[in-house]
């Protein structure tokens, strides 16, 4: 089932709106914590897809077993474009149909790994860290590439892993999930730590480089877009 996303009430529609929402809400991220240990209990995959011209947006939630990486549920939700795109402010594109797709799921989604970034972010405040604060769950964001960051390539051996860096400052880690093959690039969002997002991303990635859990929503956003503007 899809669900149908209307823009919230009151959701920012300027670039300096949305900047004092990410600096109000930056102030409740919790990095303290270890997190859910890798293998137990549920992992939550969402992603988003677009269509600008229609102005529409699709997310997908896919929760995995965490122990077996099995789909055990899924959901999505489509809505109207929230937000320009303005780099930075990306969560405001994404945030209401991905929370549509969370709160469709008939079961907790336990630890939630977003397509994008938690940390790692030019205002300390990702998707994965927008996304953690808002439902209180813990999340990580796990990207494709490492934006505006830099670090030393990891050894090939697969687990391998340098510090994704801003100037001197630490805010997450390139880590190789298959041997020889480009990293990924790992920042925690909220309520996990960073060691223990790298060993889950290990572990959803057993076969390609992207985690299973990214690769799942990423297929079921697509579908749900194209079924969504099918003529």
């Amino acid at each position: 089932m899809t669900t149908t996303v209307r823009i919230p009430e009151g959701w920012p529609t300027t670039e300096e709106e949305a900047r004092a929402v990410q600096d109000e809400l930056r102030r409740r991220v919790v990095l303290d914590e270890p997190g859910p240990p890798p293998g137990t209990g549920h992992v939550t995959g969402v992603d988003v897809a677009y269509d600008d011209e229609r102005d529409v947006v699709a997310a997908a939630a896919v929760v995995l077993d965490a122990a077996t990486l099995d789909v055990v549920a899924e959901a999505t939700a489509v809505g109207r474009i929230s937000f320009p795109y303005v780099p930075g402010l990306l969560a405001f594109r994404e945030i209401p149909t991905v929370l549509a797709a969370l709160d469709a799921l008939p079961r907790p989604p336990g630890l939630v790994v977003c397509d994008g970034y938690g940390l790692a972010h030019p205002r300390r405040f990702g998707l994965a860290s927008h996304l953690g604060v808002l439902t209180g769950l813990p999340t990580i964001g796990v990207a494709k590439n490492p934006f505006t960051f830099t670090y030393a390539d990891p050894a090939p051996a697969r687990g391998s892993s340098s510090p994704l860096l801003a100037g001197d400052e630490v805010v997450g880690r390139a880590l190789r999930t298959q041997q020889g093959i480009k990293p990924v690039y790992v920042s925690v969002g909220h309520r996990v730590g960073l060691d223990t997002a790298c060993a889950h991303v290990l572990r959803l990635s057993p076969r390609y480089r992207l985690p299973e859990s990214t690769r799942h929503a990423d297929a079921l956003c697509r579908r749900a877009l194209r079924e969504a503007t099918v003529g």
